[in-house]
């Protein structure tokens, strides 16, 4: 015998019987007149909320499949050599001392 009731709704536990218990509930409480209203109230908020969660996935997809962006954190030594000024000459020596003569 099939479900009476589509596999999709019995999401969180909740059987045919909870389901039905809950409608009559909101049927009282709400009245016939209201509860169109209701449905196209929670229509809306599933919609934007699937929309919110569906940005935010293809926005992790995205970031994802981009490769992260390479930082230098070093400049060519090349570069920097021809633009260093010549080494600067070391002193001359001092000259040799001679022993004073007596």
């Amino acid at each position: 015998m099939p479900p009476l009731i589509a596999p999709s709704f019995l999401a969180f536990g909740f059987g045919g019987g909870e389901i039905v218990m809950v409608l009559v509930v909101v049927l009282i409480l709400f009245g016939g007149e209201r509860m169109p209203e209701l449905a196209r109230g929670l229509g809306k908020t599933l919609r934007e909320f699937k929309k919110a969660t569906s940005g935010v996935e293809e926005e992790i997809k995205r970031a994802l499949s981009e490769p992260p962006p390479v930082k230098r954190t070093t400049k060519p030594v090349v570069s920097e050599i021809a633009t260093l000024p010549p080494p600067p000459t070391p002193p001359a020596p001092p000259p040799p001392e001679t022993p004073p003569q007596a």
